[in-house]
């Protein structure tokens, strides 16, 4: 049974970082989409990021960076300059589908088969 689960959640101060960590069981992230998701209380769960993992690496997006080391089957998500709006729960998902080279990865949830747990990030002073 596939199973994802993220780490490195937790509390930090504005401006502060975080990397958060998601490992596979009983699946390979290389050829498929890979993502982040967050959901704060009371609103509706949000992408961050996606990644086509066979044409990419690492690939940023403003103050987030999604990369995927292949030898540790681990997806990580680099956040800088925290602010209390980054304050959600914390999601990776990855599709079942495998993927080609330069194929776009969807941006809904719904595009995405496999989920962890979550990861809570708390942004406050």
């Amino acid at each position: 049974q596939v199973q994802l689960v993220e780490s490195g959640g937790g509390s930090v101060q504005p401006g502060g970082s975080l990397r958060l960590s998601c490992v596979a069981n009983e699946y390979t992230f290389a050829g498929h989409c890979v993502a982040w998701f967050r959901q704060a209380p009371g609103k509706e769960r949000e992408e961050i990021m996606v990644m086509n993992s066979v044409e990419f690496v690492n690939s940023m997006k403003g103050r987030f960076t999604i990369s995927h080391d292949k030898t540790k089957n681990t997806v990580y998500l680099q956040m800088n300059n925290l602010n209390s709006e980054d304050t959600a729960m914390y999601y990776c998902a990855a599709s079942s589908r495998q993927i080609m080279f330069r194929e776009p990865c969807a941006s809904t949830a719904d595009a995405y088969d496999y989920w962890g747990q979550g990861t809570q990030v708390t942004v406050s002073s």
